[in-house]
């Protein structure tokens, strides 16, 4: 999912303001009504006003639309493990990490985090893309975990734990008319998976 919008440069003759988001909005407007497969870049394009040039500048393809922000999450998120308080253990410094992210890259894009949701779920290519991506980072947090001193398993199960609470609390968001913002729902599903594993005594 990507957060940075890049002012674009048409061989020097004209500024195309806010391109990248004119982009994956016409897209994403066009998978929800035609269906992601019977999208194509001319449409894209033509709906954001567009050249296919200046798609192409901005986009792989149609599917890096909705994934071509996944470096930059992946990079953000282990940033915050990293920064995490020493004396936080490895679920809590995921945890942490994933509602400083919350707030900071989805919290601003929520309705196009919705309309993305819609069009992954409604095409089983997305969905195995989006599980992919999320294995990912669930890797990607072990890896930082790591470096924060955290032995195996902790490392993995912590980031695992992480992703399904973000996996949760992602889709309760999207699903949300609006009364909360996605990092009440992260502190919601760590807290059930928290007393769910928990001793009973």
């Amino acid at each position: 999912m990507s957060v940075t919008v890049i002012p674009c440069y048409d061989f020097g003759m004209r500024w195309e303001p806010d391109g990248r988001s004119r982009l994956e909005q016409a897209a994403l407007e066009l998978y929800r009504d035609n269906g992601f497969e019977k999208t194509t870049v001319t449409e894209i394009a033509a709906r954001a006003g567009l050249t296919e040039r200046t798609f192409f500048r901005h986009f792989a393809d149609k599917r890096e639309v909705l994934f071509g922000g996944a470096e930059l999450l992946r990079e953000y998120l282990v940033g915050q493990v990293d920064a995490a308080a020493p004396s936080l253990n490895a679920f809590e410094a995921v945890i942490t990490a994933l509602i400083d992210t919350a707030d900071t890259i989805f919290e601003p894009r929520r309705e196009p985090a919705r309309l993305r949701q819609r069009v992954i779920e409604a095409n089983t290519g997305l969905r195995e893309r989006e599980l992919v991506k999320l294995a990912d980072l669930g890797i990607a947090i072990s890896g930082a975990l790591r470096e924060r001193g955290s032995t195996e398993p902790e490392a993995s199960l912590a980031a695992e734990s992480g992703i399904a609470v973000l996996r949760v609390a992602f889709q309760r968001w999207t699903e949300d008319p609006g009364e909360h913002p996605l990092a009440y729902y992260v502190r919601e599903a760590a807290e059930v998976l928290a007393n769910t594993v928990a001793p009973q005594g």
